[in-house]
């Protein structure tokens, strides 16, 4: 003989358990921080003891949204992203929402089908890693009506979290011409992202500052910041080398795949890393430390910059009605020092 479940545990039993009114249970759960503390606990130990679970569908036709994000990122095999990605899952859970992951592939097409997408479905609001700085694209995506924070990329118009990477450019710079002297070349990717342009801006700001000329800075531009395009400038530069051209005396990377490139392609034909050739990544990623010789690289606080752009949504989200100030925060990188650049 089947057995009917127990009837549901609703809003009214809970405030009517703790002593409060329905309306301080709705903020204990969605807006903890204008309750007080004791207050807080009090419901929160009723909807433990009654095993409440909130009817989040109800609320959502109600509110006209819902508890979920979305989170946009052109491709989520790249650690990068996958440590923005863990940031933004921290934030969600202490704000009590559920987080959407969509990949763009590196497509403006998809992404603004995604975008869409979250659109329809009513979500609260969308973190986005665009894909380009167009401004009428953009502007695209903020027409869907959904609440909008972009990562990694300083919004003209909007909320944003990003990292001064004219800072991290021209920290990579100081350090090998610190260490190296002037002879170094750039391994950059294409001049469409804008923080490939911010970090060759910074070390050309470098070079400057030394009392060099900025465009003697010898840069070779890839399609893909990959380790197989690292591998592939690798070549070029030991070609040049069995010309008669010297190796460089160190070389600047944009991210830290083509610095693991530039490395595997140099120490197969011999080349010593760093007694004849310091390199430097940029990202600190979980290769960089790993690597068989440990890189030096420019740190991006990822995780942070995931973190914060989920409290700027909600804030945004919660500033709707009674006024809302766009901001942005922009996280400032440093130097990691290890064996390939010491």
């Amino acid at each position: 003989m089947e057995r009917n479940p127990p009837p549901r545990v609703g809003l009214a039993a809970v405030a009517r358990e703790a002593g409060v009114s329905t309306a301080t249970v709705s903020n204990t759960l969605n807006r903890p921080e204008i309750v007080a503390a004791a207050t807080r606990a009090r419901v929160l130990s009723v909807i433990e003891r009654l095993d409440f679970v909130p009817n989040t569908t109800a609320a959502s036709l109600r509110t006209g949204t819902n508890r979920l994000i979305g989170l946009v990122v052109p491709d989520i095999t790249n650690p990068f992203y996958s440590e923005i990605a863990k940031g933004v899952a921290a934030a969600a859970d202490e704000q009590r929402l559920g987080v959407i992951l969509c990949n763009s592939q590196d497509d403006p097409v998809r992404e603004l089908s995604q975008l869409e997408m979250l659109a329809e479905q009513r979500a609260a609001g969308a973190l986005v890693v665009p894909i380009t700085a167009d401004a009428k694209r953009l502007a695209r995506l903020r027409s869907l009506g959904t609440h909008l924070v972009l990562i990694d990329r300083e919004a003209d118009d909007g909320c944003s979290t990003s990292i001064d990477d004219v800072a991290g450019g021209r920290l990579a710079a100081q350090h090998l011409l610190s260490t190296r002297g002037d002879d170094f070349v750039l391994v950059n990717g294409s001049h469409a992202i804008p923080q490939c342009i911010d970090r060759r801006s910074g070390a050309r700001a470098a070079l400057s500052a030394a009392g060099l000329e900025p465009d003697d800075l010898v840069e070779y531009e890839v399609t893909e910041m990959t380790t197989e395009a690292g591998v592939g400038v690798a070549r070029l530069l030991l070609t040049a080398a069995e010309a008669g051209a010297p190796l460089p005396s160190g070389v600047l990377c944009t991210n830290d795949q083509l610095a693991i490139g530039i490395i595997r392609g140099l120490t197969q034909h011999g080349v010593s890393v760093p007694e004849q050739v310091a390199v430097v990544g940029y990202g600190d990623l979980a290769i960089a430390a790993d690597a068989p010789i440990p890189l030096t690289t420019v740190e991006q606080p990822k995780y942070a910059l995931g973190h914060a752009a989920v409290e700027m949504l909600v804030a945004e989200i919660r500033g709707e009605q009674s006024g809302h100030r766009h901001s942005t925060s922009v996280f400032r990188p440093s130097l990691v020092v290890r064996d390939s650049a010491p």
